[in-house]
């Protein structure tokens, strides 16, 4: 097999076990593959980790001849790691975005079809360059280069797979990004040398996850161009006390420690003052539209003009935050425009679906059961009708900015949802796991008081998605029973499937441990690998 050559370390010590999952290294873009290693990109990194007890593998892109796509070599990388139980991962630079294309499943023939099981616990990205790199094109002209470069489709799309964003599968994640450019590339202190920090930055998938480091993107006489004399590459371990390292260590040993390494995204003096925008156009029907002009126009300050690569997507680094008309060639959309990282945004006229979530309550990452009742927010919605891979769904509620409906009993994996009405149409990815409990609460905002009743000591919990079910006795128990959790204990399950004559509808029932204290208890239900939204029960 092939993955075999990539082995650091020897295969006894692969199949140890251990109370860390093994680290996998993924380097990034190489111009010159002759003799690519681990040392030549992440330096010492794997012998630090050796001796704080963890294992190392290298996956070397170089391996695989004529430098395939982005898309081929995250499959590449999934095959890697398939035969781990679980694995821990430092990306530097293009490695970030192969463990990107992975988690999505995207595929080189066109669209995504994610791994069902996610290998991965934590991942570190070092200057990853999410939104793309100006000098792409610098660095010459084959897949790998077109897809890193500023404006890619293959980056929008990447960014936009599930919902119209990137959660990273809910994978535990870091970036690590560097300032020490000279502003060569972009602004002296917003960039490496190679990319800005807008484009570094995960803020749009988890906030506070972002450290910024004086550094450059990497070594070597290329860096001394944009970084000035004696850059130190991000990756570049030479060190255990390299800032790097330390943030690599903690992180992924679980301390607080890379809390106060480097700066935070948000006291960064740059990322707090200013958002990023990746933008695309599409027509009423949903197709995709080209672009020749897109402008971003502020609520305070004048229009910024967005360059456009290929007539097809238009990106920003610096644009103040909060809403902003964007306008592509006379179509308007308003946009969010947040501090400290990029937000992907698709213009286009009729109904748009945002973002689909379970009904009780917001979850994290953006997944969705079978059977689950499910809210749809977005624009223009009061008239649509919904559609899941083709099924109408029935619409329990709608208004302009939400339709409630609910998800085929049948559905698995990523499916595709379309809102329809006679101006238009348009479709996202929402990926559906085996279950997604949400707790309803009183209040209808998934915190305080559960839906709930009480029979002596039983508890009767209302919820929504615990996934499919199996008749019996003449109910419908989940075939994926849950756990409950009352105050830190278990309360213990007599009853979870679907609740009597309610489509979509949950129900658990529950004995309360004894000796809880008196007033307002937690409550979480967990069903296979996702935990519920924490409400609370009152005990008398």
């Amino acid at each position: 097999m092939r993955f075999f050559s990539f082995l650091v370390f020897s295969i006894a010590a692969w199949g140890q076990a251990g109370p860390q999952p093994t680290v996998v290294f993924v380097n990034g873009y190489q111009p010159d593959c002759t003799g690519a290693t681990l040392a030549g990109t992440f330096g010492i990194a794997d012998q630090v980790l050796a001796a704080r007890g963890r294992t190392s593998l290298f996956f070397n892109n170089c391996t695989f001849a004529g430098r395939p796509t982005i898309e081929a070599l995250g499959a590449s990388f999934g095959a890697f790691i398939g035969g781990l139980s679980e694995v821990d991962v430092v990306a530097h630079s293009m490695g970030g975005l192969i463990v990107r294309s992975y988690l999505s499943g995207k595929r080189v023939e066109g669209g995504f079809a994610p791994p069902a099981e996610v290998k991965i616990r934590k991942a570190v990205f070092l200057a990853t360059p999410h939104f793309g790199t100006p000098l792409g094109l610098l660095l010459g002209v084959d897949q790998q280069v077109m897809e890193l470069t500023t404006g890619s489709r293959f980056l929008f799309d990447l960014a936009t797979w599930n919902q119209g964003t990137d959660d990273l599968r809910g994978v535990d994640a870091l970036a690590v990004i560097g300032s020490g450019g000279t502003g060569t590339t972009v602004q002296r202190n917003f960039d490496d040398g190679v990319l800005s920090l807008m484009s570094g930055s995960i803020g749009f998938a988890q906030t506070g996850r972002t450290r910024v480091l004086p550094l450059c993107h990497t070594t070597g006489f290329l860096a001394t161009l944009v970084c000035g004399a004696n850059p130190r590459g991000i990756a570049d371990i030479q060190s255990p006390a390299d800032d790097s390292m330390r943030i690599i260590a903690s992180f992924l040993d679980g301390t607080a420690e890379w809390r106060s390494i480097g700066v935070a995204a948000e006291d960064n003096p740059f990322l707090r003052a200013n958002g990023g925008l990746i933008v695309t156009a599409r027509a009423a029907d949903d197709q995709r539209r080209p672009v020749n002009t897109v402008t971003a126009t502020p609520a305070t300050g004048a229009a910024k003009t967005l360059p456009v690569t290929d007539r097809q997507v238009a990106y920003i680094d610096l644009l103040s935050p909060g809403p902003a008309v964007v306008d592509a060639d006379g179509v308007k959309k308003t946009a969010g425009v947040t501090a400290g990282f990029v937000s992907a945004v698709t213009v286009k006229p009729g109904p748009f679906a945002v973002r689909v979530l379970p009904a009780a309550s917001v979850v994290f990452p953006l997944t969705v059961a079978p059977g689950e009742i499910i809210s749809i927010y977005g624009d223009s919605l009061a008239q649509a009708r919904v559609e899941v891979n083709g099924e109408t769904m029935p619409i329990f509620f709608a208004n302009a900015n939400q339709i409630n409906t609910v998800m085929p009993e049948n559905a698995s994996g990523l499916q595709r949802l379309t809102v329809t009405d006679t101006t238009g149409s348009h479709g996202v990815n929402v990926l559906v796991e085996d279950a997604v409990p949400a707790i309803f609460t009183a209040d209808g905002s998934g915190r305080g008081p559960a839906a709930a009743q009480r029979v002596g000591n039983v508890a009767v919990l209302y919820l929504t998605g615990l996934g499919t079910t199996v008749e019996r006795d003449g109910l419908a128990y989940a075939k994926l029973q849950p756990t409950v959790t009352v105050g830190g204990r278990e309360c213990v399950v007599a009853f979870a499937g679907r609740a009597p004559g309610f489509r979509g509808l949950d129900q658990i029932n529950c004995t309360l441990p004894d000796g809880l204290p008196l007033g307002k208890a937690d409550v979480t239900v967990r069903s296979g690998k996702r935990v519920s939204n924490v409400a609370t029960v009152e005990i008398p």
